[in-house]
């Protein structure tokens, strides 16, 4: 909701809103921030809806028994989802990237915003993360950019299958694996995503997405194995590092080389770059281009981001990692060098977790090796009616079960604890979660402990 507000805004609209974090005391600086660029925050209780030519907008998280929707409903207001705002948006721009897929979405996003800023095409961009290219001292959670070109960069979600509400000019299609819809529901609407766009990007190293790619639809693909690509990567070219990651980058459309350096980890990274530059290309910006603005591409708060290292060599990751496919993209890049990881999860609702736990805790059994340690604390959340009659335990009786090693402690600062207790020199701990914004802070807290 934050970055859409600030698009809003940004484009003269007056914005007001409410937030339980901000009525619970979480995360004060961030409210306190939006005050002072003049948004109107209300306590979340219905006394922000006034009149009935207000227009309210609600994520798919907030029940219709909130007060606000009650009182808004009282008075006739007009009502939209955020995911229906943001189309209207999106869809007005003459050239609308989507960044679709169940992974990397918001660093995909990220980075071709970054690219086409740096080509001179002035984006909006609405992320879900803060782009650390874009954090001043008076702008701390920039997850949104505000440009004056003709292009407009977001993320759009499968989830709650808002992404049929697009109509973009280049569909980036990442990945389709099990998040929070069945593969058949996934299969379905990323399919008519890109049967709807003008032109597509593919992964084709995906075999899911590649199944999809539109016969009727102009398609690009790109791949970090795939040799059908046109955008690639050299064999035998990839260096990777602890944080960086390197390769030569090839357009099999005229047999081109451009050496490619990212400031982030991992083969998910570099396929993510290839996503981003093929993107671009569609969108009319030349390899080279791309390929020369991703060298100074900062990165997002919170996707293997590193909070720092104590005196005694333990580092602290903080990381979104939250379903399969991004869980086992972070572990992978931790365990493709040396050291132990302890791997601390915090579940994003009891609803994922009985979507996909089975999947995760295979995930992190197989992933992490018999050194290493899981540790899970209660799912989150902040009121509602979910049921909530399975939690962490029965995930961690899984990773158990498949061989991994694997503790539950109800509390997170239990966890804490126990991670102070069991942390020695080398250790990577990654912080792991979704949807609750003091994960940052507790991994910031942790550091501070352990050092």
């Amino acid at each position: 909701m934050l970055p859409l507000a600030l698009i809003l805004r940004g484009a003269g609209a007056e914005v007001a809103g409410s937030d339980r974090s901000r009525d619970q005391g979480r995360t004060p600086e961030k409210f306190a921030w939006l005050g002072s660029l003049g948004f109107t925050l209300h306590p979340q209780d219905g006394s922000g809806i006034t009149a009935a030519d207000q227009t309210l907008v609600a994520s798919a998280a907030v029940e219709d028994t909130v007060p606000e929707i009650v009182r808004a409903a009282e008075l006739g207001c007009p009502r939209m989802s955020r995911a229906e705002l943001l189309a209207r948006l999106f869809n007005a721009a003459s050239t609308g990237i989507a960044i679709g897929g169940t992974s990397g979405k918001s660093t995909v996003t990220g980075m071709t915003g970054w690219i086409l800023d740096s080509a001179g095409r002035d984006p909006t961009i609405m992320n879900g993360a803060v782009m650390k290219n874009y954090v001043r001292p008076d702008a701390p959670f920039a997850s949104a950019r505000v440009g004056n070109g003709d292009m407009f960069v977001s993320e759009v979600d499968e989830s709650d299958g808002s992404i049929a509400l697009y109509r973009p000019s280049v569909a980036v299609l990442l990945n389709v694996s099990l998040d929070h819809k069945s593969m058949e529901e996934l299969r379905a609407l990323f399919g008519d995503f890109l049967r709807v766009c003008d032109i597509g990007v593919i992964n084709l190293d995906d075999a899911e997405a590649a199944a999809l790619a539109p016969e009727y639809t102009p398609w690009l693909g790109y791949a970090v194995r795939n040799p059908a690509a046109e955008i690639g990567v050299v064999e035998g070219s990839i260096t990777e590092q602890s944080f960086a990651i390197g390769a030569t980058v090839i357009d099999r459309r005229d047999g081109s080389h451009h050496p490619l350096q990212l400031a982030v980890p991992g083969l998910h990274n570099l396929s993510n770059a290839l996503a981003a530059i093929t993107a671009a290309v569609a969108a009319g910006v030349t390899v080279a281009d791309a390929v020369k603005a991703l060298a100074s591409y900062a990165g997002l708060a919170r996707r293997f981001d590193v909070i720092g290292t104590s005196p005694s060599g333990i580092t602290v990751i903080d990381d979104f990692g939250h379903n399969p496919e991004k869980c086992a993209a972070t572990l992978s890049t931790l365990k493709a060098h040396p050291g132990r990881v302890i791997a601390f999860f915090q579940p994003h609702g009891y609803g994922p977790l009985r979507q996909m736990g089975a999947e995760l805790a295979e995930t992190l059994a197989r992933l992490l090796g018999p050194e290493d340690v899981t540790l899970l604390c209660d799912p989150v959340y902040f009121g509602g009616t979910v049921d909530r009659s399975q939690g962490s335990e029965r995930i961690v009786d899984l990773i158990m079960a498949a061989g991994g090693t694997a503790e539950y402690l109800p509390s997170r600062d239990d966890c804490a604890g126990r991670i102070a207790e069991i942390a020695r020199p080398s250790d990577r701990v990654v912080i792991m979660g979704a949807r609750d914004d003091t994960l940052t802070l507790f991994a910031r807290d942790l550091l501070a402990r352990l050092a």
